[in-house]
This record gives C-alpha cells, structure tokens and sequence, in this order.
C-alpha cells in the first residue's frame, strides 16, 4: 500500500496491509491517467480502495472481483491521478506563518512591487486584521524579496515606522534568512547603536552607525523569535492548522516540520491529538538547540500524524540574499558589501563536527541546510571525519539546498551517501538574480543542478521550502522541467530532467528520504 491523492483530492491511508482477491472495495477509481510511480507497473486503468488502503491496481476488468453494492465508482473524468506528494523539505507551522500574515510577496504570488505597495499592503492587513494585530501587539509581514521590489534594496526601519510607529512592525524576507523592523520592533528588542551583533548574524546600520532594521541571520531570529513567542500555545497551533492545510490544498499528503523545536513538536503533537492534522508530519528539531529532545523523541512511528524524525542543522543562510557562504567572491552583489566578499557560515567547523558526529554515533537522520560552495566544503569534511570514525550507520544524511554546488561536490554527496533535496524554484524565483548577481552567468546555469545529480544516477528530492515559496506543488514540477526564470530565461537547460524524473523527487524519492518508501510514493499493492 502507498498513500496517493487525485490532484487537489488527497486520500490518506492507514498502515500497510497485504489485500485479497475477495475484499470488498471502498471506491474505484478509474476514467482518466493513473501515474503509479511504480517502475514495475507505470499506469493503470483503475485502483481500488478500501479503508484508505490500495486492494488493486490494474486494468478496470481487474476491479470486478472489488466491487459490490456499497463500492463507489469515482469517475477521474480525465484527470490525473497521482501518489500523494512528500515534502522533501518545508516548515509546516511557520508555513502557517505565512498563511495568516500579510501577504509581502511579489507577483505571481502576490502584490508587492516596491516599497509604497510593501507599505499600502501593511496597512491594508493590519486594518482588516485589527483584532489580531491587538492580541498579538504585532503587525506582520512575509514574503518581500529585495530582488522584485523597484527600488533594489531593503525597506528600512524608517519605511516601516510609516506603518506604525506604536506597535511592533516586522516583515520578514521570502527567503526567511533575514527581515526588517520598524524603531518600536527595534527598541523593544534592545537593538540600539551600541548592539553588537550576535555570532552568526549581522545588524545592517545607515551611515551614522544606527541600526537601519535590517536585520540578518542570527540576529533576526533575536528579533522574531521572543515577538512569536508571544503568541504562546494557542498561536502556534493556528500556525500548525493552518501550515497543514495549506500543505494539503496543494496534494501533500506528508509534510515536513524541517528546523523545529521541543516546543512546536509538543503543539503539533496537541494538534494531531485534536485531529486537526489532514497530513502527516516529520519534524527535525535543530540539533544545536535541541539534542536531548530530539533524542528522547526520534521515531520511526507516526502518532496522530507527527513524529520526529531526526536532526536539522543550519551552516550558512541565503543565497539570493547574500548570507550564503560561497568559495569564492559573490558576483555583484547588491547593497554595502567589501570587496571579495563571499557570504559566512552561521556555526562554526566545531559545532557542525560535534553535530554530525552526534548523530552518526545515534544513528539518527541529520539534514544540513547548505547553500554555498564553502557551506558544502565544511559539510563534506564533517561527514567524511564522522564516517572514519561510526561508519555508516544507515542514517541517510540529508543535503538541504545546496543553491550553488561544483560538480566535484555532487560526486562527493554520492560517495558519502548523501539524499540531496534541493530547490529548482530558484530557477523561477530568482533564477534571473543567480545570473545577474549572484554567482554570475556562467556558474547560474548550474544552480540546483538536478542534471548533475542524474548523470551521477542518485535519487533526489525537490522542495518548495515554505514558507520561502507557497508549497505549490505544481511550480515545483514545472521549475525542475523547465527551468524557466521569470523573464523567460532557460537557465541551465542541461540540468533540466524529464517529467517523470521530476515526479519521482516529489514522491518516491522522498519517501526514501523519510525512510518511508515501503508505504508512501506509489501507488501499488505491497
């Protein structure tokens, strides 16, 4: 049995169970495409169901042994129907965050132009969210991208005192890496001229030495988090509702929870309980902040839908901001940065070892966020040291981005055993910005470099990253196929893969990846 879902119809499934000819189906469904993602049986006719388990896959004659007086015959009427997709990786309850926030995306996702739309859509949400804004005593905002809006540059906090200058405004950047507050936001969190910055992060400032709002890495967590944690319990569920269901509408039938904490596992764990989830959810708590919680938690076993499945830990930041540590200098950076400047890591070489190592000798799955070429020079060193030493121990070790690769890389991920997931959005989101500013013209064709990871035949997983983008299924699909950019640029048509390759790393792939390929990814009778 493999969990699936009709397109914008998702099914989920109970455990796997073995069926007979003589069970007595639920439905049948039938009258249009079956992509079983199954190598050994590509398409079908029909599938049969009951109790959210596949009795059969086959041709329609083959349903009759299935159908009886009770069984529903679901006509497809010419659509696709697909296993459920997996998120290789995303964060459902901050997914959430931007389901309930005002929407600072630019087009097609959203509205935001330059910073006169940024501020109009502000003050628009805060008045139609009034009762929000006043039990959370904050005006929030997710998605501005420097890189859409007009002017090419950061709001500053000058721009966001025009929203309000009384209640704490802080709009968050679509790569979640950094953000902006208003003075109050600023001046309740403590940031004055005389802050230094936190390891790991940066306070930017104008001219006169102030803080200008921006804010990066480390440093902005030091800002959202205690403003979030505000919210308590109550507030945190309504992000895990309503990530979740976002995640479904768009036919995710698991989700990921991909640098979570004790404290939003304990509120999914309370949601799942209410029945509240309509999809499953891993979650990796950080490892740095959270190692006894993630060891005494880790699972294989899902209960009420949650379940943690091991470690995340983050190197660097992001690439179409600039905080991504590269190997060499950026390309033409936007904004105030010295010459040869080439991004930072957030931890250091000390910490990603001991991390590593942790989880090597636990044999517990880690997944390393690392975008930049230096990022993934620190990773590879850290797993080869761990596997001199534990071995492998089976643990699956999980590249997350890996924005900017060199091929020697790629062919180092394989020798290690590495699952890379990786974010072909890019192409579309900023695939224009690589080329331009980033990594430069040359290096931007191999971005995400899904036909690298082909040639070298391993499997990997495509991702979405919400609420980085919405968990929009079928841009994922399309960004791994085409590779388009905004402006209309193919970028990099080597690294494109087909159709069905593309499926894969939104199914199959990643339930290999959660080790859950035995009963998510097709559609098959096991």
């Amino acid at each position: 049995m493999r969990i699936f879902s009709v397109p914008f119809i998702v099914l989920a499934a109970l455990s796997p169970l073995s069926a007979t000819s003589q069970e007595i189906a639920d439905t049948i469904y039938s009258g249009g495409p079956i992509l079983t993602i199954n190598d050994e049986q590509p398409s079908a006719e029909a599938v049969a169901v009951r109790d959210g388990r596949i009795l059969a896959v086959g041709s329609l004659a083959d349903m009759a042994a299935h159908q009886g007086d009770g069984t529903t015959v679901f006509d497809l009427a010419g659509r696709a129907m697909l296993p459920g997709f997996v998120d290789s990786h995303g964060h459902v309850v901050m997914g959430g965050l931007q389901a309930l926030s005002a929407n600072m995306l630019a087009p097609p996702d959203g509205e935001v132009t330059d910073i006169a739309s940024l501020q109009a859509t502000l003050t628009a949400w805060a008045e139609a969210n009034a009762e929000a804004v006043e039990n959370a005593n904050m005006i929030i905002g997710f998605g501005y991208d420097n890189a859409q809006l007009a002017e090419l540059q950061h709001p500053t906090r000058q721009d966001l005192d025009a929203v309000s200058t009384t209640i704490p405004v802080v709009i968050i950047h679509q790569s979640g890496h950094l953000g902006v507050g208003n003075s109050k936001a600023l001046e309740m969190a403590g940031i004055t001229a005389e802050s230094e910055a936190p390891p790991g992060g940066v306070i930017q400032r104008d001219e006169n030495g102030e803080p200008n709002g921006v804010l990066e890495e480390y440093a902005f967590f030091a800002l959202l988090v205690p403003l979030l944690g505000d919210l308590g319990e109550d507030g945190l569920a309504e992000f895990a509702r309503a990530g979740s269901a976002l995640w479904a509408r768009f036919g995710y039938t698991t989700g990921q929870e991909g640098r979570s904490s004790g404290e939003i596992v304990e509120v999914l764990k309370k949601v799942g309980a209410d029945g509240e989830l309509p999809i499953d959810v891993v979650a990796f708590p950080d490892v740095l902040e959270a190692q006894d919680y993630i060891g005494s938690n880790v699972s294989e076993d899902y209960t009420n839908r949650i379940r943690v499945g091991g470690c995340k830990l983050t190197i660097d930041g992001s690439p179409q901001g600039f905080t991504a540590l590269r190997d060499r200098p950026y390309y033409d950076p936007v904004g105030s940065y010295p010459a040869g400047y080439a991004g930072y890591s957030a931890i250091t070489m000390e910490q990603l070892q001991g991390a590593v190592n942790w989880c090597y000798e636990n044999g517990i799955q880690i997944l390393v966020h690392s975008n930049g070429e230096g990022a993934s020079d620190m990773l590879i060193a850290a797993l080869e040291e761990a596997q001199m030493k534990y071995g492998d121990p089976g643990n699956r070790p999980v590249l997350i981005h890996g924005q900017f690769l060199r091929e020697d890389q790629v062919a180092s991920f394989k020798r290690l055993g590495v699952f890379p997931s990786v974010f072909p959005m890019h192409t579309f989101y900023w695939g224009d910005w690589h080329r331009d500013h980033t990594v430069g013209p040359i290096n931007g064709e191999n971005i995400s470099p899904t036909g690298w990871i082909r040639e070298r035949e391993m499997m990997f997983g495509t991702h979405h990253d919400a609420p980085v983008a919405l968990p929009d299924s079928m841009r994922v699909l399309a960004a791994t196929v085409t590779r388009r950019t905004r402006s209309g640029d193919i970028l990099g048509p080597h690294q494109r893969v087909d159709v069905m390759t593309a499926l894969k790393a939104m199914t199959i792939w990643p339930a290999w990846q959660h080790f859950e390929e035995d009963h998510k990814g097709s559609i098959e009778v096991v």
